[in-house]
């Protein structure tokens, strides 16, 4: 069942989107859409449907102008809310906190702002974004331990107050620039089951928070609590219960020198809506809710999160078009069994191409998009994603569904041995290395489902290739 929806919310939450009218949306907004009204009621099936099809015309309507085949996202705002809800009736206790890294979207942000949760800010113009919504600046944490200087002035002067420290080198500096700061230790857990291992890099050792907070007393700093990582994209729902045990330590620690900690920041981790086998979000929810009311009985403790993917992951699927297409030729001769003789047969981790024969009489193909690893698909070497496509539209014909499997238009045709690259001039630039796919042709698009977590946010212009517009819709 959708929640119900805030309608002085949904008021406030862009005067840039036009809401639909679904069971839940009582009222519309009046004001200028950037979409027109049509698209901003449809599903992300028909808002992408719809772009296609204004892109087969020209932006003007009536066939005039270049074809526009640029790749293209659907962000569903409806399925951020959805998530925002699921999140109250599942951590009731525990505020989050949106980690602004994963995906600074600015509508995304608008309406996270909107719905009043805070945000984990990691460097000087994510805290300018969130403070140019007219969030309040105690809405933020500087969640990063080791802060350049002049950002730290520039959460002075704005009275961002809430940072994270994890060495004493940082403790001095924030006694030089912002004394006022209420600090929390960050600690270090163990995120060996996390795809991301921030522990390598950030987090005080329990061995060492007695002399930090020490140290903190010396220089006549405010320490209010403990936060902890267990690392992006978790994968053992047991590691936050093991973090929040080490946290009840240092919190002990604390008192035990005079500290009075009224504050705790479980970090992220969170899996999205798009997980729904192994490690879930209500597994995680199952264990850390009942963990922290367990260690942490105090209601006067303020629990916070920083859920970032979790938020974003499944809002964005994105849209890419096959702008070229290179065929393995096949393999008759015995130069080419020779050659596949040396090399060996074609394996799960290679690639694709030419130095790779089928050995058989079908041929393999290269099908180059326009979005790759310098752009939205730099998920795969930073965040350790492995992104599925699906088939769009094939020869002029939309056929995408949400319930087509992978790789296939599903019409029994015949696959074949398939590789899939971004458009820059680099070599690594491989989205899919093997798959076994429809044959295509240029022209025809690929979807790519659950692209919001950690994607365009890090992308870049490589090679002049423009970052990728976003749509948007709001389903309710």
């Amino acid at each position: 069942m959708s929640p119900p929806v805030d309608t002085a919310v949904l008021g406030r939450v862009d005067t840039d989107i036009t809401f639909g009218c679904g069971t839940h949306l009582k009222e519309q907004l009046t004001t200028t859409p950037v979409l027109d009204l049509p698209q901003s009621r449809l599903s992300v099936s028909q808002s992408l449907e719809l772009q296609l099809r204004k892109n087969a015309v020209g932006e003007d309507g009536f066939g005039e102008g270049v074809y526009n085949n640029d790749a293209f996202y659907v962000a569903d705002l409806g399925e951020v809310w959805r998530q925002h809800w699921r999140w109250k009736e599942l951590l009731p206790r525990i505020e989050p906190f949106y980690a602004v890294k994963c995906n600074p979207d600015p509508k995304v942000v608008k309406l996270l702002a909107d719905l009043g949760i805070g945000f984990d800010c990691a460097s000087k113009n994510e805290i300018k974004q969130v403070l140019d919504l007219g969030v309040d600046p105690s809405r933020i944490i500087y969640a990063n331990p080791c802060k350049q200087s002049s950002f730290v002035r520039y959460a002075t002067n704005n009275d961002v107050r809430m940072m994270t420290f994890d060495n004493t080198e940082e403790l001095h500096k924030i006694k030089k620039l912002f004394p006022e700061a209420h600090l929390v230790l960050r600690i270090l857990t163990d995120d060996s089951k996390s795809l991301c291992q921030l522990g390598l890099k950030f987090g005080a050792p329990l061995d060492s928070c007695r002399h930090l907070l020490e140290t903190a007393q010396a220089l006549d700093l405010n320490v209010i609590g403990v936060s902890f990582h267990v690392g992006s994209g978790c994968y053992d729902e047991h590691a936050f219960e093991d973090a929040v045990l080490r946290a009840r330590h240092v919190f002990d620690l604390g008192l035990e020198l005079g500290f009075d900690f009224r504050f705790l920041d479980v970090g992220g981790g969170f899996p999205g809506a798009d997980v729904q086998e192994g490690i879930t979000f209500s597994k995680v929810a199952a264990i850390l809710g009942p963990a922290v009311d367990r260690h942490f009985p105090d209601p006067a403790i303020r629990v916070i999160a920083e859920p970032g993917r979790y938020y974003a992951a499944s809002a964005f699927t994105l849209a890419t078009s096959i702008i070229a297409r290179r065929t393995v030729l096949r393999d008759h001769s015995a130069v080419a069994k020779d050659q596949h003789d040396c090399q060996g047969s074609v394996g799960d981790n290679e690639v694709i191409n030419d130095s790779s024969p089928s050995m058989d009489d079908h041929p393999a193909y290269m099908y180059y998009i326009n979005d790759g690893m310098y752009g939205s698909f730099n998920c795969i070497m930073f965040d350790h994603q492995q992104p599925v496509p699906k088939i769009l539209q094939k020869g002029g014909k939309y056929i995408y569904s949400p319930y087509n499997p992978p790789y296939t238009s599903h019409d029994n045709t015949q696959v074949f041995d398939t590789s899939i690259w971004g458009p820059t001039c680099d070599s690594i630039d491989c989205v899919v290395k093997k798959c076994e796919m429809d044959q295509l042709d240029v022209g025809d698009w690929l979807v790519w489902e659950n692209m919001g977590a950690y994607t365009a946010a890090a992308g870049s212009a490589f090679n002049g290739f423009e970052r990728v517009s976003v749509f948007y819709t709001f389903t309710a």
